[in-house]
């Protein structure tokens, strides 16, 4: 069948450019695949998983955050997320928990050279306006289980908030703080004494310390699995 050439409107030859784009658009589709796309399964669509590259080298805390983050979700359509670590030489960073997330994320992306996530944990003491807040492990390394709590005799209260700060960053942008906070009491030492200072804070409402706790209960209501449902949360959305 004759086609009409796009200049004159006649019966002719289309122009030799015109005729090379369609056989090379015909060539490609041939080369193409028949494939099925990655993200759909007999129709079905898929979440496609999360990959986080965790910057902590604490094994108690990624073995946590694997339970929180990585634990199977009810829905097919849930986010899946899995989480590698990375252990990293960071510098330490003075200021704010807020203040000290973004640096430290900032700097472990830059390291990266890719996103990442970082978390800072906080230990506020209320008769202490805060403190040890963000300094908590040199307090920890310090002075010990016992020695936090000789710290608040002679005050009233002995009521603390564990406070978790997981930050997301990406190299050359700002970070995204994601926040969780349980409260709590400063008590003698009870559990096992195998992850900082799990041992001295007791829940409010629940008679027992961090220590005291299954993994279950524990990431139920602990300030961590608080910070990452909200992590969960923004990328789900």
């Amino acid at each position: 069948t004759n086609q009409l050439s796009p200049v004159s409107g006649q019966p002719g030859r289309l122009p030799p450019g015109h005729a090379r784009i369609r056989r090379r658009a015909r060539d490609t589709a041939d080369q193409q695949p028949n494939r099925t796309p990655h993200h759909l399964v007999a129709g079905r669509k898929m979440t496609l998983p999360l990959k986080l590259v965790f910057v902590t080298g604490n094994a108690n805390k990624l073995r946590e955050v694997k339970k929180i983050l990585c634990a199977d979700v009810s829905s097919e359509n849930s986010l899946k997320i899995e989480v590698e670590s990375k252990a990293l030489d960071l510098p330490e960073v003075q200021g704010s928990t807020q203040d000290v997330a973004r640096e430290k994320s900032k700097a472990a992306a830059k390291l990266i050279g890719g996103p990442c996530i970082t978390e800072d944990t906080a230990l506020c003491f209320k008769a202490m306006d805060g403190l040890p807040g963000p300094y908590i492990k040199w307090f920890l390394e310090k002075l010990g289980l016992d020695g936090l709590n000789k710290m608040l005799q002679g005050f009233a209260s002995t009521e603390a908030t564990a406070l978790c700060t997981f930050a997301y960053c990406e190299p050359g942008k700002e970070p995204i703080l994601f926040e969780g906070a349980t409260e709590g009491n400063i008590v003698p030492a009870r559990g096992l004494a195998n992850f900082g200072w799990d041992p001295i804070f007791e829940v409010t409402g629940t008679g027992m310390t961090y220590a005291e706790m299954s993994a279950e209960q524990k990431n139920s209501l602990s300030h961590r699995s608080k910070a990452l449902d909200k992590l969960r949360n923004h990328f789900s959305n």
